[in-house]
């Protein structure tokens, strides 16, 4: 199967492994229904959000991270319920990775590869 044309990696920097069990909601940033909704696999990794060949539109995307709900679930305080990373999806010919470098406390992102 091949993968979604937008897929998202979280990592959790506090643990040193990869963040589990994040759900993770893509949106339209002026909309807040969901075009798509995944989780997190064993290795930190969504790569099922949307269908292989899914169109969307070129323009901004919102990808909201639940972080709240796993550092929860691991019994950890954080200052951040969610993450949200807005991004623009100019090329439907490309693939979009949107890796999360997570921490209680901090987080960084970037477009990947």
């Amino acid at each position: 199967m091949s993968k979604s044309p937008i897929t998202c990696h979280v990592l959790d920097a506090s643990r040193g492994k990869p963040a589990a069990g994040v759900l993770v909601e893509l949106h339209r940033p002026d909309n807040e229904v969901p075009i798509a909704t995944g989780v997190t696999d064993a290795d930190g990794r969504c790569t099922t959000l949307l269908p292989h060949g899914f169109h969307l539109d070129p323009g901004a995307y919102k990808m909201t991270f639940k972080v709240g709900e796993y550092f929860a679930a691991a019994k950890v305080d954080t200052f951040y319920p969610f993450v949200e990373i807005t991004f623009n999806y100019s090329d439907p010919s490309q693939h979009y990775h949107i890796p999360l470098l997570l921490s209680p406390f901090s987080y960084s992102t970037y477009r990947g590869s």
